[in-house]
This record gives C-alpha cells, structure tokens and sequence, in this order.
C-alpha cells in the first residue's frame, strides 16, 4: 500500500537515476507533481514542455508558465498543430491519440537533437483504468509514467502534490478545449476560440469548476450542483457574456458537472 507521506520522495528517487529528463507539461495537478519531484531530484537536468495550440486556453497557459516559475524549473513552450491533421479535425473518439502523437513526435525529435535521456508524462494509475487513446501515443514514442508505475492514484496525487506544498494541488482537472466538442462535429481554431470566451465569461464571474459544451448555436454550461444558485444569481451577465462570445442560446445543465 502507498504511502503517501514518502510518496514525493519515492518519485523524485524514481527520477534521479535519468541523466536528463523532459517532462510532459499540461498545468495539470498530475505533470506539476512530476515536474517539481523531476526538479528536485535532478535540478537544471530536467526541463518541462507545454504544448500550445488552439486547443489549450490562454488562461491555462499562463497559469502553467507562473508555476513553472514558482517550481524554479526550466521550461519550453512546444506549438503543436495537430488541428491541422484531418484524423484530429475529423473529431473521432480517438481523437487524444493524433493530439498526443503530435506532442510526443516533436518532443522525441527535441529529445533526439538535444541529448534528452526519458521522456516523462503524468498519466497516474486511475488514467490506467479509463478509456485514454492518448496513452497509446504515449507508448509508441516510449514516454514513461512514474505516477502510473509507482501506482498512485488520482487522489492520491492531489494528497501527496498538498503535502509537497504545491500551489496546485486542487487545481480542477481542465481536459483541452476540445472536449467541449460532441464526436464528429469538425475541430477548426475558430470554434475552439468561441468555446474559450464563453468559458472565460466563467472565470470571471469566479467559477472554478465548470464546462461550456458545444451545440452548434447553445452553449451547455455544467456545474456542480452547489453552484447552479450563484450562476442564475449571475444570470444576465452569463448570458449576454456568452452571447457575446458567438453563441445564439445559453442553457444550464441541471444535470451538474462532468469531470471529462
């Protein structure tokens, strides 16, 4: 069984036998926690890569690249494209596996040109139990899992992430702006945008949990329950905010929020 009060030394002494190690970096709780173990265990030898690309919203960028800084650890930003891959734009139910594909082919090539030894992600062990067509890109380009293998869990790393002291640790798991998107229904740049206003519309208002799903013209808001009261207080500015962001009819899921 884990032990969660040793578990950020036991990752960093994961990492330390890797010469030089690039780390996977979406923002997230799972790849923060793997960064700053990588930071601590070999210093200036790891370095973090965040992919940008109309799919991942402004705001979680710069929060990705004020925590880096806050880890002190070295950090590249990587532009993927994988929007302009037709298996991607086509949005099947494999999507993830072209998007990471994309990431995990330009951060191999950098790992080639620059004497990178391992190539690290944040994938933990109850990813491990889910339906991700990401991680099969992950393997095809040799990208290992030290949450995964050290089996620890979701939950886990969030307890061992607020016990290092991370700033992140309760950070709301954030999936790619095309996630909001229903399977079929083409990804192109300009409707990931229109998502992303509406969705900032949220953030403005001081929502922290919450989705925009795409229906043609309705924008889906789902929240947890508790905050559905708060959001028809904010009626008005929910509404003309989103309309404003290209959405003709904003609705409100009573059904609540859906971590994926």
């Amino acid at each position: 069984m884990t032990n969660v009060k040793t578990a950020f030394d036991d990752l960093r002494e994961w990492i330390a036998p890797f010469d030089r190690a690039l780390i996977a970096y979406s923002g997230g709780v799972d790849s923060a926690l793997v960064m700053a173990a990588a930071r601590a265990a070999i210093g200036d030898r790891a370095m973090a890569c965040t992919a940008v690309s109309p799919s991942y919203p402004e705001r979680e960028l710069e929060n990705a690249i004020a925590f880096a800084k806050e880890v002190g650890i070295r950090h590249r930003l990587i532009n993927t494209e994988e929007h302009l891959d037709p298996r991607y734009a086509a949005n099947p139910t494999n999507r993830c596996y072209f998007c990471k594909s994309e990431l995990y082919e330009r951060l191999s090539k950098l790992a080639a040109d620059e004497a990178w030894t391992v190539i690290l992600d944040g994938t933990n062990a109850t990813d491990l139990t889910e339906d991700r067509p990401g991680r099969q890109a992950a393997i095809e380009h040799g990208v290992r899992s030290p949450l995964a293998e050290l089996q620890l869990t979701k939950s886990q790393v969030r307890e061992i992430a607020r016990d290092a002291g991370l700033s992140v640790w309760d950070k709301p798991a954030m999936p790619c702006l095309s996630s909001r998107v229903p399977h079929g229904v083409a990804i192109v740049p300009e409707l990931l945008g229109r998502i992303e206003r509406a969705e900032d519309v949220l953030v403005s208002l001081g929502f922290k949990q919450f989705r925009v799903r795409h229906h043609g013209n309705v924008a889906r808001i789902e929240l947890p329950p508790a905050e559905i009261p708060r959001a028809i207080e904010n009626r008005e500015a929910i509404v003309n905010g989103i309309k404003s962001a290209g959405y003709r009819y904003v609705t409100l899921d009573l059904a609540g929020f859906r971590n994926t």
